[in-house]
């Protein structure tokens, strides 16, 4: 199973980056280079160190210029983040090339790459949620709340595999088929976003 595979190498990553739990250290990724793991893995650190670029950014007392250097990085972050979704699609779109669509066959709303970048993003959620379910030091009411939270979290995981699991299989079974669009995003390019390419002139 597809989304099994990947949750699992998500939760390696998580708790890789958590040894040190700081947004600096580099990455070292435990896959091999042609391995679909080693997209999956590099995915979720891209997740989970913007996960925590989110978390300083909203301390009220970050210096505006620190702010300013790590609104920089966030960009960066967002934009290597879609890099990797259309990786990760690219594989699908290989894998099943010699596939070919039923007559009546439905596109889907979401790419695969795109549910399994919601996946990465829910394990974080799952893994932050449970820190603050057990987190000794927070009232019982906090925990309880966080406990019911994280509930909900865990009965998402299961919906949301299902639910990728499904499609990969509508897929290659023709039932479904693959239409990938790039990601236009314009406000990093200078030939797009007006402020940026004003200030060419």
């Amino acid at each position: 199973m597809f989304s099994k595979l990947a949750y699992s190498v998500f939760e390696q990553s998580i708790k890789d980056y958590h040894q040190f739990d700081s947004v600096d250290q580099p990455i070292s990724n435990p896959f091999p280079k042609d391995k679909f793991e080693h997209l999956l893995y590099l995915k979720n650190w891209i997740d989970t160190v913007q996960w925590h670029y989110e978390d300083i950014i909203r301390d009220p007392q970050i210096d505006p210029v620190a702010a300013l250097t790590l609104k920089r990085k966030i960009d960066a972050s967002n934009q290597e983040r879609t890099d990797m979704v259309e990786y990760i699609d690219s594989y699908f779109l290989q894998k099943y090339s010699h596939v070919k669509a039923k007559d009546g066959a439905k596109i889907n709303s979401e790419s695969p790459a795109w549910a399994f970048d919601r996946l990465s993003i829910l394990a974080l959620k799952i893994y932050h949620m449970h820190e603050e379910a057990t987190r000794e030091e927070a009232s019982q009411e906090h925990r309880d709340k966080c406990q019911e939270k994280l509930n909900i979290l865990l009965e998402q995981r299961t919906d949301l595999s299902t639910a990728i699991e499904e499609l990969l299989s509508d897929i290659e079974t023709g039932e479904k088929f693959m239409k990938v669009y790039k990601q236009m995003k314009m406000y990093n390019d200078d030939e797009l976003n007006p402020v940026l390419y004003q200030n060419k002139k």
